[in-house]
């Protein structure tokens, strides 16, 4: 078995080398990381920016009547979390039940908050169907496929995948601040790459 002196010394000498290449790639990554951004921003204006007014006006509604209604059911988690782990986390076999009754409760509580004033709202989204997935599990594993169990599971869980997919629409805070990012401005090290490059000037024969 190694000495603690060889594994310290092992993992100063591991962290030097990353201290090392960071630093010698310091411009690269900055580049990369602008790259990566300006790649990336348009991508995201698409997703949050897509859908017109009257398509925009349905999602808000979409995500006012699953935040809504999916608030009560965080609430009820989280006022007797004993009680829910007990009666449907245990039928899981989930280990540490009380937890994730917890973890169920925020979630749609915080979820619910984030579809109806639409900020993080694909985080809200996936709160939401993390849980209601987990819930049709359940109530498939207890119940089988029973219509009258699996119903408002089954609405809740194809409006949260819906809005996840889509995109909160244009009424919402994530629109408004995702219109208002403007392209990343180019670096010190860009702007001195650019006033380097040569300069092709035309010249009209006369």
């Amino acid at each position: 078995m190694a000495s603690p002196l060889l594994l310290e010394s092992a993992a100063g000498f591991l962290a030097s080398c990353t201290a090392l290449y960071f630093l010698a790639s310091k411009n690269s990554l900055s580049l990369n990381f602008v790259a990566l951004i300006g790649w990336l921003l348009p991508r995201i204006k698409a997703y949050f920016l897509k859908q017109n007014l009257f398509a925009s006006a349905g999602l808000l509604l979409l995500r006012l009547a699953i935040g809504v209604m999916m608030i009560h059911h965080g609430q009820e988690k989280l006022a007797d979390p004993q009680q829910f782990a007990n009666t449907y986390v245990a039928s899981l076999h989930l280990p540490f039940p009380l937890f994730f009754a917890y973890a169920a409760g925020i979630s749609e509580l915080i979820g619910s908050w984030l579809l109806i004033f639409g900020v993080f709202a694909p985080l809200g989204a996936l709160a939401i169907t993390g849980t209601m997935a987990v819930a049709a599990y359940q109530h498939i594993l207890t119940g089988g496929f029973n219509i009258y169990g699996l119903e408002l599971v089954a609405l809740y869980l194809g409006g949260s995948i819906s809005l996840l997919l889509t995109g909160p629409g244009l009424f919402s805070i994530d629109a408004l601040v995702v219109r208002n990012i403007s392209t990343p401005l180019p670096t010190a090290d860009d702007s001195e790459q650019l006033a380097l490059e040569p300069v092709m000037v035309r010249v009209d024969n006369k």
